[in-house]
């Protein structure tokens, strides 16, 4: 993301001093060279000649790189940080940079591959005038992205749920179709545009880089709360399939969830056609012999909403690709009467879908307790072991889920 901003804000015509670390100099260099970028070994030539310092840095290091630049920072400089959880952000800055240094941070809700064109902004005024404020938001202009303006802790409320959770969906998804050996574009039960969102969106994460979700999972503090109640609705609902109990299912998903997340379904919708989405396959099996899904893992989000009492569409100010796209397959379904009901009947009675229903509740639950473990290390380690079984087919996940996210954008925005 930092060689993304550094090319924007150059090609716009800011002056722009770059680092990395002093081993990747050279490197670094000759990536920027014809950008008319300065490229310094070392941060301290840096933060010494900018008037504004972003530091884009995962979130797990940014307490020591600040510690470290920011003391020499200008007088009247501003801070700016990349991170996707502010609160240790924030943190660090309060804490380690000179009182007469401003602080207006921000973040990109979208990846270095995406263009930033049309998407989410989020930027904050912590601690700052007026002046250095609007000095900020016109370099940021240069994204052409969509600026929303909220302070840290309204920031990380909010995308605990379209990052942190609906992550935890997706990468449930991969690491139960691991487990049984299964490509899902080889199974039936996975053919059609919703399932073409679902398998090109979990091979997108998986195919990024582990620390970049872990970040998002193990620093928010609103996280743990809201995927927790994920787990239990997974569990919840699970529960009432083994037993078929028909009534209660039925009124939690059809009659409680659907009615408090979508009403009277009075947004515009989200997605395009069924049939638009069919073009995003992944696999060779025609869309005639798609056997039923019960669809566990959107029935479970929508009661999850509904638990928290999260008004999904209020958290589209800050929407990444992947909630907005999980927000208009879980919309696709609760609008589409058959397809609901044929996915509640599935659930309840369809022995075949069972086991697969099986694996993504144990593998929720999994994630779910490794995010509350706390540990690095144990996320990377579950990340990676279902990236490795899946690695073949990334180059074509990415070509796939990028053409669906820019169809995306451009409904968003037509």
């Amino acid at each position: 993301m930092g060689k993304l901003y550094a090319r924007m804000f150059a090609k716009a015509g800011w002056r722009v001093n770059a680092c990395d670390l002093p081993e990747r100099f050279d490197e670094m260099r000759e990536q920027l060279q014809d950008d008319g970028i300065t490229v310094h070994r070392e941060g301290y030539a840096v933060v010494r000649r900018s008037d504004l310092v972003i530091f884009s840095v995962e979130t797990a290091h940014i307490g020591a790189v600040v510690s470290r630049y920011g003391p020499a920072m200008r007088v009247g400089a501003i801070a700016c940080g990349q991170t996707s959880v502010k609160t240790p952000e924030i943190q660090a800055f309060e804490k380690y940079l000179p009182d007469d240094v401003h602080i207006v941070t921000c973040h990109s809700l979208h990846g270095p591959f995406v263009n930033p064109s049309g998407q989410p902004l989020v930027v904050i005024r912590h601690r700052s005038d007026d002046e250095h404020f609007d000095l900020v938001v016109d370099i940021l202009k240069s994204l052409g992205s969509d600026m929303v303006y909220l302070d840290y802790h309204e920031h990380d409320r909010i995308t605990a749920d379209t990052q942190a959770v609906t992550h935890v969906a997706f990468l449930s998804m991969g690491t139960a179709w691991k487990t049984q050996s299964t490509f899902p574009w080889e199974n039936p039960s996975y053919a059609g545009g919703i399932e073409n969102v679902k398998i090109n969106m979990a091979l997108r994460i998986y195919a990024s880089k582990w620390h970049v979700y872990a970040g998002l999972a193990l620093m928010n503090p609103n996280v743990l709360t809201q995927v927790q109640q994920y787990a239990k609705s997974v569990s919840d609902l699970f529960k009432l399939m083994i037993q078929e109990n028909a009534t209660e299912f039925a009124q939690r998903v059809q009659k409680q969830a659907r009615t408090f997340v979508f009403g009277n379904f009075d947004h515009q919708p989200i997605l395009l056609s069924d049939s638009l989405l069919d073009q995003f396959s992944l696999s060779a099996i025609p869309k005639s012999q798609r056997k039923p899904n019960s669809h566990l893992s959107l029935l479970a989000m929508v009661d999850c909403w509904h638990q928290l009492k999260i008004k999904p569409y209020d958290h589209l100010i800050c929407q990444t690709p992947p909630f907005r796209l999980l927000l208009g397959i879980t919309e696709y379904l609760f609008r589409n009467s058959d397809m609901l009901d044929e996915a509640i009947q599935a659930a309840l009675y369809d022995k075949n879908i069972r086991p697969d229903d099986c694996e993504f509740y144990t593998a929720a639950k999994g994630w779910v307790e490794c995010i509350g473990i706390g540990s690095p290390e144990a996320y990377r380690q579950r990340f990676e072991s279902t990236a490795v079984f899946f690695q073949d087919r990334f180059p074509q996940a990415r070509q796939v889920s990028a053409k669906m996210v820019e169809l995306i954008a451009e409904r968003t925005h037509s």
